[in-house]
């Protein structure tokens, strides 16, 4: 027998035996030697909460107390106590009773932590417990401990990813099969890559979730959820991704946190990519992050964000670390107390390069009045592509703009809509170039 192994054990309580807290138990069971030898002492489940008692479960439970009330793990004998149900009130309840007790907490609920971040934070920061929280962001992929930790010595000048899994299955199922947003939406549905009611998923709050604690710990600011814009999916059609294409770039669900002189930039919305970005060929249900620092420069995180053994390897990447007693008092890598509220710029003041798909009259002259609108907002035509009219009298334009702040890109569309010869059906995205404006 090991050093390790006669060592007295992390004992750990699981609040929630859902496929995330099912993944944890089994991953723990089968990988016990490979972990405890890592941790430099056994981890084990020694208590966990459940609805069902009486439901069959994909995980070894012998030895583990099961309880009805969650509220009850923060009560017993553990070390730690990982909430996995979800939701806010129940939730923030036993987070708080657990490091009110002095245990340390590690969670994946990022709406908890994005929406009651101060609370929560603060307790952690009182507390003799740690809080951890890797699986709250990317499932898998470890961009908390690389902000927290590999680029601590980086001014991180930008966050920019894929952070939701079912919003890029869908687009890819858009560009792959040429299917409508609904079709798509459905087939997302049918592999259990979305849920019943996909609005979290497709209308961006998911990932603004995942931004405002990203956001937090890269530019050392409270969490500030409400500040970040989210815009969803279901506007992009068919066309649009295949017009993307023929113009050199996808359409990625990005969630976009910048420090700029004035402010931040806080956003999630579907954004044009170029073909040549290595997140443009990011595809299906798998998220990358890229980070930006002042000395490493960019660098790329791709991995399952999802799913219950990715999401279960991040759990226990806390775990591991609680085991060794590296995880400190300030959960977002600095004392909580030290943040600073940050500023975060009106959209209408955020600049970026804007993708026009318009329906217009066939015509002599359209285009011409489209790019004179276009040059009074000193906004300039970067590509355009014209596809000849698939009914009488009809075309469709789709036009690339250079950088402007998005308060004149929206006025420049207001003037092109109300004229004569434009169509009500239209679409505007923004396009991301990184480094390049």
């Amino acid at each position: 027998m090991s050093a390790a192994q006669d060592k007295a054990p992390l004992k750990v309580a699981v609040a929630g035996l859902g496929t995330v807290g099912q993944g944890v138990v089994r991953v723990l069971a089968r990988n016990a030697e490979l972990i405890t030898r890592r941790a430099g002492r056994p981890i084990r489940v020694v208590a966990a909460s459940v609805r069902n008692r009486s439901r069959t479960r994909d995980c070894p439970l012998e030895g583990v107390e099961l309880h009805d009330d969650p509220l009850a793990l923060a009560g017993c004998d553990v070390d730690v106590v990982v909430e996995l149900m979800g939701g806010l009130e129940l939730a923030q309840s036993l987070v708080l009773a657990a490091l009110e007790n002095g245990k340390s907490v590690v969670t994946a609920n990022k709406a908890l932590l994005a929406e009651r971040g101060d609370v929560v934070f603060a307790a952690a920061e009182k507390s003799s417990g740690a809080l951890a929280f890797e699986a709250a962001v990317c499932g898998g992929i470890p961009v908390i401990k690389a902000l927290r930790e590999g680029l601590v010595a980086n001014r991180i000048d930008a966050v920019i990813g894929i952070c939701n899994g079912t919003s890029n299955f869908i687009l890819t199922e858009m560009a792959r099969k040429g299917v409508a947003f609904a079709d798509a939406l459905a087939d997302a549905q049918r592999l259990g890559y979305a849920e019943a009611d996909p609005t979290f998923d497709v209308e961006g709050i998911d990932a603004a979730h995942k931004l405002t604690l990203l956001a937090s710990i890269a530019f050392g600011v409270r969490p500030m959820f409400a500040s970040v814009y989210h815009e969803g999916l279901s506007r992009i059609q068919a066309r649009d991704v295949q017009l993307a294409q023929e113009l050199g770039y996808r359409i990625k669900p990005l969630a976009i946190a910048k420090r700029g002189a004035t402010g931040l930039e806080l956003r999630v919305h579907p954004t044009l990519v170029r073909n040549s970005h290595l997140l443009a060929s990011v595809d299906d249900s798998l998220n990358a992050v890229s980070i930006f620092g002042d000395a490493v420069g960019q660098t790329v995180y791709i991995g399952r964000g999802a799913g219950s053994e990715p999401t279960a390897s991040a759990v226990i990447a806390d775990l591991v670390d609680l085991a060794r007693g590296q995880i400190s008092g300030d959960p977002l890598g600095q004392p909580v107390g030290g943040l600073h509220a940050g500023t975060v710029l009106p959209l209408g003041e955020v600049r970026s390069a804007s993708y026009l798909r318009l329906r217009v009259d066939d015509a002599p002259g359209v285009l011409r009045s489209i790019t004179a609108i276009l040059a009074e907002l000193d906004i300039s035509v970067e590509a355009i592509l014209q596809k000849e009219p698939r009914e009488a009298g009809a075309a469709t334009l789709a036009i690339i703009t250079s950088v402007a702040p998005e308060a004149r890109h929206a006025k420049a569309l207001e003037q092109v809509l109300a004229l004569p010869f434009a169509h009500a059906d239209y679409t505007r995205l923004r396009v991301e170039h990184f480094d390049e404006d």
